[in-house]
């Protein structure tokens, strides 16, 4: 797996699409949680690879809702993105807005993070230290099972992802607990200074 950009020239496609700061932490959580599971899943040499799929699977999420993972191709083939991760970022929307399954092993991480990692953020929002590096996956499983904290955060997709994996709830959440602490204070230095 080798990504045609930079990541820097990823990072400058993403922001042609992307000005929101709530769209580029986000980003920027998942390709640092994408690039953790890279090392912990044995896929050290395509570190690169994962983190880009990553940090571009919503690009066209900020400028066209209604399209996602529509839109994506179009805006990856015009920043010089191969097919092989634009198909990889489309996976993460199966069964939502796009019919590209997941079936690759990131397909799969992604698929099952990208969600979560927006229930954790949220979740560590409300803690008193604001982070993630205290969080424990009991916490989280009490949110999780709150269906009105961070609605917009699908559990069906949450759960279905830890199956494609073949892994538990539990195993997903403190896996990707631990993929978010990997990378909090520079994704939080790096929202300071932007």
């Amino acid at each position: 797996m080798q990504s045609k950009l930079s990541r820097e020239e990823a990072f400058t496609l993403l922001q042609k699409y992307n000005q929101d700061s709530f769209h580029i932490l986000h980003a920027l959580t998942v390709e640092g949680v994408m690039r953790w599971y890279a090392c912990e899943l044995g896929y050290v040499d395509d570190v690169e690879y994962w983190g880009q799929v990553g940090l571009l699977h919503d690009i066209d999420f900020e400028l066209y809702p209604e399209q996602h993972c529509q839109k994506a191709p179009e805006l990856l083939r015009k920043g010089g993105v191969g097919e092989d991760m634009i198909y990889s970022i489309c996976s993460h929307g199966f069964g939502l807005c796009c019919e590209i399954e997941p079936k690759h092993e990131m397909e799969k991480v992604l698929f099952a993070v990208d969600e979560l990692t927006g229930l954790i953020w949220a979740a560590a929002k409300m803690r008193p230290s604001k982070s993630v590096m205290d969080m424990e996956v009991s916490s989280l499983k009490k949110k999780f099972k709150d269906k009105r904290f961070a609605a917009g955060c699908s559990r069906d997709v949450i759960r279905e992802g830890a199956d494609r994996l073949g892994w538990s709830l539990e195993e997903l959440m403190d896996k990707t607990i631990l993929a978010m602490r990997s990378c909090e204070s520079q994704i939080n230095d790096f929202m300071k200074g932007d």
